[in-house]
């Protein structure tokens, strides 16, 4: 189970939520098949439903 917390570690170098997207969009098309939101990415231009954003570009809803 990918955690994304995982991703923010391994990126340290994602400075916006809008650089989080294809990090996560690219490590979902790598096989993973879980993804687990353990924590509010910490970029001040996060929007309010962020887990949705992230639960859809995960799950290739967002292109």
């Amino acid at each position: 189970m990918l955690k994304l917390s995982d991703i923010l570690i391994a990126h340290k170098e994602i400075e916006s939520f809008e650089e989080l997207i294809p990090i996560v969009q690219e490590v979902a098309r790598s096989g993973e098949r879980f993804f687990q939101i353990d924590l509010k990415p910490p970029y001040p231009d996060t929007p309010e439903a962020w887990e949705d954003r992230l639960e859809a570009a995960f799950s290739g809803l967002i292109r």
